[in-house]
């Protein structure tokens, strides 16, 4: 599966942009991003790259952060936001098992799903995102 390739493909055509042209105009080897978006290359590293790339298709908030998760997943790592959030973490393993076919009981479901509600719910207080 190849979904930051195929995201930034379906970008570049539904805005009509040739390869070369997208190529050209963010400074990239037309080449090298044919197999990024072929998934041969995973995405970009350079985090400044991805988010030119997100301006670039004039991607906000959600947008902007669902390339650079499926940027991320492309090079087979957990989001940064994610990597560094200690809940997350502790949660990850079960969430792993049960991505394996491992079941989780309901108790460690039950959990999960509360920690990952605490994880990017509104802070009651000011309706804003958690940091």
């Amino acid at each position: 599966m190849n979904m930051f390739g195929e995201y930034i493909k379906d970008l570049r055509i539904s805005r009509r942009f040739t390869l070369r042209e997208f190529c050209a105009k963010l400074g990239l080897d037309p080449s090298n991003w044919s197999k990024v978006e072929r998934g041969i290359n995973p995405a970009p590293s350079d985090q400044h790259l991805l988010v030119r790339i997100a301006s670039f298709f004039s991607l906000e908030g959600a947008q902007t952060q669902q390339l650079l998760d499926a940027a991320a997943i492309s090079r087979s790592e957990i989001p940064k936001d994610l990597s560094q959030n200690a809940n997350f973490l502790k949660l990850a393993p079960a969430f792993f098992r049960n991505a394996r076919g491992d079941s989780l009981s309901v108790a460690e479901l039950n959990e999960f799903i509360d920690e990952l509600k605490k994880l990017y719910s509104p802070d009651p207080d000011t309706n804003q995102p958690k940091p």
